[in-house]
C-alpha cells in the first residue's frame, strides 16, 4: 500500500489494513517516514520510508521517487500494489506496470491541479492518461470524478472501474453522541489547514455572524504547516485567533470530543474525493454544513442531514450558518440522526471494507 504520508494510510486505510492482516495477507506500506510509521509497523505491517516531494511538480524528484519506487517493488516482489494519493497513484503506477505486478489505483482526490485550471492541469491530465491504462482496477470515490476521467479520456475504457466509498466509516468507534443543545451554537472546521478546504470562507463568515449573534463560537481543528501551496500560515492563524474571530483546537488523533461537543460540522471546501471528516460528523449525528462540490455531495443532502452552500461564496455559507443557527436544538438534533442514519445505509465499514476485499481478490486471481 503506497500514499503520500504515513499519516494517511493510518488514519484513513487502518481498517483495511487489518481486514487485510486478519486475511493473513503480508501487507507493506511505502509512505515518507513520519510519527505514525511506527504506528503502522505496530499494526503489523513492514514499512518502507518513500522519499516523496508533496509540494508540486518537481520532474527531478518525482522521477527519484519513480526510480525508488521501482527498487523498492523489486525487493519487495509482492502479489498486488494499492496506489493511494495523486503521485504514488501515477509515478507507482508506471513503475509497477514496468515490472509486471498487478496494481489497483484510488482516486481519492484530485487536488489543486484540478481547481486552478492551468498548464498544470494538462501535465496531470497527460499524466494520468500515461499511467491509467495498465491498471488492473480503478476505484473513484465519488461519481463526478468517475465521470470526469471517462469525459477527458484519463483512463481507457477497458479498465475496470467502481465508485467505492473509500474504506468507510466504523460506526463504532464514531458513535452517536448527546447533542449538545444548552451550549452556545458552535461551528467545528476539521480539515488540514489550507485555502482550498474554504478555511478563508469559514472565517470571514464567522466575521459576519459574530455582527449578529454574540454567542456563536468558531473553531478551526487541523494541521498547520502542511506542505502544500495553498497552505494557511501560523502567523495567519494567530491574526485571527488574535481578533478573537476564531478558536485555533490545533491538531489531533482523536477528534471524536471535538465532534461531540459541535453543533454543526462545516466543509466549505472547493473540491473534494469524498470528505470523511463529513462521514465522520454524519456518524455521530452531528447535522453539516459544505460546499456544493464534488465529494461533499455524496455525503450532504441539502435539508435533510445538512445543508450546502456555493463554494467560494462567503455570503452564502454564512447564509447558511444563520439557517442552521435559527433551527430550533431540536430540528438540529433530528438532521443529525438522518445523517447517521445515511451513513449506516451507504458509508459503513463493514459494508464497504467487503466490497474493497471482494476486489482485490478478484485481482489476485486473474493475475
Amino acid at each position: 500500500m503506497v500514499a503520500n504520508t504515513s499519516w494517511y494510510l493510518h488514519n484513513f486505510r487502518l481498517g483495511l489494513i487489518k481486514a487485510l492482516l486478519a486475511r493473513q495477507y503480508v501487507v507493506s506500506t511505502l509512505a515518507p517516514e513520519d510519527e505514525f510509521s511506527d504506528k503502522l509497523r505496530e499494526t503489523g505491517c513492514l514499512h518502507f520510508h518513500l522519499t516523496m516531494d508533496n509540494k508540486g511538480l518537481n520532474p527531478v524528484g518525482d522521477l527519484m521517487m519513480k526510480k525508488k519506487l521501482s527498487e523498492i517493488y523489486r525487493e519487495i516482489n509482492p502479489d498486488l500494489i494499492l496506489h493511494y494519493t495523486i503521485k504514488p497513484v501515477i509515478y507507482g503506477s508506471t513503475a509497477a506496470a514496468k515490472l509486471n505486478i498487478p496494481f489497483i489505483n484510488n482516486i481519492t482526490g484530485l487536488g489543486t491541479a484540478f481547481i486552478k485550471r492551468n498548464w498544470v492541469t494538462w501535465l496531470v491530465k497527460w499524466l494520468y492518461r500515461l499511467s491509467q491504462k495498465n491498471a488492473n482496477q480503478v476505484f473513484f470515490q465519488n461519481t463526478d470524478d468517475k465521470e470526469l476521467f471517462k469525459r477527458e479520456k484519463l483512463i481507457p475504457e477497458n479498465v475496470p472501474q467502481d465508485v467505492i466509498p473509500g474504506t468507510g466509516i466504523n460506526t463504532d468507534h464514531f458513535n452517536v453522541r448527546p447533542y449538545p443543545e444548552s451550549n452556545p451554537v458552535t461551528f467545528l472546521l476539521i480539515a488540514r489547514l489550507l485555502w482550498d478546504k474554504g478555511v478563508g470562507e469559514f472565517v470571514e463568515a464567522a466575521r459576519q455572524i459574530k455582527l449578529e449573534f454574540g454567542d456563536v463560537r468558531f473553531q478551526l481543528l487541523g494541521f498547520l504547516d502542511v506542505i502544500n501551496r495553498t497552505a494557511i500560515s501560523r502567523q495567519q492563524m494567530h491574526i485571527w485567533t488574535g481578533q478573537g474571530v476564531i478558536e485555533y483546537l490545533g491538531d489531533t488523533d482523536d477528534v471524536r470530543e471535538q465532534i461531540a461537543s459541535s453543533s454543526c460540522v462545516v466543509l466549505p471546501s472547493y473540491r473534494e474525493g469524498l470528505p470523511r471528516t463529513l462521514l465522520e460528523a454524519a456518524s455521530m449525528a452531528r447535522p453539516v454544513i459544505a460546499a456544493d462540490v464534488t465529494g461533499c455531495r455524496e455525503v450532504v443532502e441539502h435539508g435533510v442531514n445538512g445543508y450546502l452552500c456555493k463554494a467560494k461564496d462567503v455570503n452564502d455559507l454564512a447564509q447558511k450558518m444563520r439557517d442552521m443557527i435559527k433551527l430550533p436544538s431540536y430540528d438540529r438534533r433530528e438532521m443529525g440522526l438522518r445523517g447517521r442514519e445515511k451513513v449506516e445505509q451507504n458509508f459503513d465499514e463493514k459494508i464497504v471494507m467487503g466490497r474493497i476485499v471482494n476486489q482485490i481478490e478478484n485481482v489476485l486471481n486473474a493475475a
